[in-house]
């Protein structure tokens, strides 16, 4: 079983304790999001679990207990974009999140952290070459802890679309996605 922690929260910035406290007992209960009166009680032993796939914008408060999950396969999708406190207020300077990101690297390895480049929209203030360019400044950041980025575009779902407009943000056009895609990959 691959165990997602997490896609409806940040469990590693938030909520370590926590999950380790879930590894020690070895079980998690998890409510259904559809039916909340549905609720799974989930083993987290290492033969039930074959891998632990961690989702976060800032895993800083995990670092310290690291080795308590030396018995797992895990890694880490560590989401570092270039947008300010307007866009997401709630997140150390991008500056120390990168040094998080080459800390938890330098504890578990490069191949273990993987780099999400997400979500990608345009705007005014947010034009294509703005995307080049903070790409260009941040794989030079970590350059020698990652050995993978995966970038993503604005996906925009409906219960968003007041945010995206307060924003003056947008999904990029197929073409210009095209556009982007190509110059981060080079």
């Amino acid at each position: 079983m691959i165990l997602s922690v997490s896609r409806r929260t940040d469990i590693p910035a938030f909520y370590p304790d926590w999950f380790y406290n879930r590894i020690r007992e070895g079980q998690v209960c998890v409510r259904n999001p559809m039916n909340r009166h549905q609720v799974s009680k989930i083993r987290l032993s290492p033969d039930v679990i074959d891998c632990i796939v961690f989702w976060s914008k800032n895993p800083a408060p995990m670092l310290p207990r690291l080795r308590e999950l030396e018995r797992y396969k895990y890694y880490f999708q560590f989401t570092l974009n270039p947008y300010d406190k307007s866009i997401e207020e709630n997140l150390p300077g991008k500056n120390v999140l990168a040094e998080t990101f080459k800390r938890l690297s330098d504890q578990c390895g490069p191949e273990k952290v993987i780099w999400r480049y997400d979500p990608i929209f345009v705007g005014d203030d947010y034009p294509v070459d703005y995307h080049a360019e903070q790409f260009a400044r941040l794989a030079n950041q970590l350059e020698g802890y990652t050995e993978k980025c995966i970038f993503s575009f604005l996906d925009p779902y409906a219960k968003i679309q007041k945010t995206i407009k307060q924003l003056g943000v947008e999904p990029p056009d197929t073409e210009t996605m095209g556009e982007i895609a190509k110059l981060l990959a080079e």
